[in-house]
């Protein structure tokens, strides 16, 4: 509800790139899944930012120079799609929304110079 905290993770359903399982490993108490995906999707995939694996929101671990690291609960291995993976698998990824937002609004900021005090004085003063 709107006003209320704000918690969890924002997605919307795109898939952003198809990635692929390169290695499970089961560390006992939880499995680390490294995920390979077009060297171009790696900036929008942030160190404990938010990543949508085939729906399921996570949070990424690591992030390397063409893959990245997720670390999943048993829980989530058993109750997920997870529990299908193995090494080779396709998955649809959908990257942090706001690394995609920040890297639209960067690319497309104009080069012109900003504004000087005094000039915004004068535009305020015309009205």
């Amino acid at each position: 509800m709107m006003g209320d905290r704000f918690e969890g993770h924002i997605v919307q359903g795109h898939v952003d790139a198809i990635g692929t399982i390169k290695e499970i490993k089961n560390s006992g108490n939880s499995y680390d899944v490294f995920i390979e995906v077009d060297k171009k999707f790696i900036p929008y995939i942030v160190p404990k930012g938010s990543i949508t694996i085939d729906g399921i929101s996570l949070t990424v671990n690591d992030v390397n120079e063409n893959s990245f690291r997720l670390t999943i609960i048993p829980h989530t291995m058993k109750e997920t799609l997870f529990r299908n993976y193995k090494k080779g698998s396709k998955v649809n990824v959908e990257t942090d929304m706001f690394a995609r937002y920040l890297s639209h609004i960067i690319a497309h900021q104009t080069a012109s110079p900003s504004l000087s005090w005094s000039e915004v004085d004068a535009i305020n003063a015309s009205f």
